[in-house]
């Protein structure tokens, strides 16, 4: 009588902690998670699938990591605000997919202002960037080393801040600016220019930027003729937009721009 021998199925293992690192029982993890030496995870954590823990990385309660993320060693995420109005409400962390977050990186969980402090996907956190409490960062941003955001800050999309910023509570750095380093961003930006100096103002449009990113010559000239009626011909910002609403045709580009500086309650960066 013939024997059938008996199937073997190897898996790859769901997961990978090293024996010296911490991780309670109830965090959620992902498959192929790798969670390195001396790395602290803590409880209430989810870690979505392929993402990648550091030596000494630590993530505290009520943080939620998306897939495909590497954080580097030392890096600090979910720990309780430096704000002393915090009074032990829940809130949380929540960081999208793809990002990378460097060394010594600090990010706070929200507040009862926002519950939250946000992240998006695809975004470069450099070396010992500070990101506070109830700040939302939307998608492919890269902020540069030692950048610091304070409290109730918001990042848009595809927005680049170069190394040693410091950026004030409850300003807006809108998309595809550019903002360079060592600047003290007081006033909120602008989408789509170029800041620096001090105090922070207006040096031109992030032409460079907005081509790598598929904006057609038309589109880039449009918001060109915008900013110079806003910044360069010398008008109060409310005569401005009045101008550019009837000299500039009506598009996608000119409405968001012009949205977004009259949400800007407390005002935008100055002109040339």
């Amino acid at each position: 009588m013939n024997r059938q021998k008996p199937e073997f199925i190897y898996t790859k293992p769901r997961f990978m902690i090293s024996p010296l690192a911490h991780v309670s029982p109830k965090a959620k993890l992902g498959n192929n998670v790798t969670i390195e030496p001396f790395a602290v995870i803590y409880e209430d954590v989810e870690i979505g699938d392929n993402t990648w823990i550091g030596p000494n990385v630590v993530i505290f309660p009520d943080t939620i990591i998306g897939s495909n993320c590497k954080i580097y060693p030392t890096a600090s995420i979910g720990a309780v605000s430096q704000d002393l109005k915090y009074k032990g409400e829940k809130t949380n962390t929540v960081i999208g997919n793809n990002n990378i977050i460097r060394e010594g990186v600090t990010i706070h969980k929200g507040t009862a202002d926002r519950y939250t402090t946000k992240i998006g996907d695809n975004c470069l956190l450099m070396a010992y960037v500070h990101i506070a409490h109830d700040c939302i960062l939307g998608n492919n941003i890269i902020i540069a080393n030692n950048t610091g955001l304070s409290g109730h800050v918001n990042i848009q999309d595809y927005a680049i801040i170069e190394g040693m910023c410091g950026v004030q509570q409850f300003t807006t750095i809108g998309a595809h600016s550019f903002v360079a380093g060592c600047s003290q961003v007081r006033k909120s930006v602008p989408p789509y220019v170029r800041v620096a100096r001090e105090p922070l103002q207006y040096i031109g449009v992030n032409t460079i930027g907005l081509a790598r990113r598929g904006y057609s010559k038309e589109v880039i000239h449009q918001i060109e003729d915008i900013y110079r009626l806003i910044f360069v011909r010398g008008y109060n910002i409310t005569n401005a937009l009045e101008m550019v609403e009837q000299e500039i045709p009506k598009s996608e580009v000119r409405e968001e721009i012009v949205n977004f500086i009259r949400g800007e309650k407390d005002g935008i960066i100055r002109g040339i």
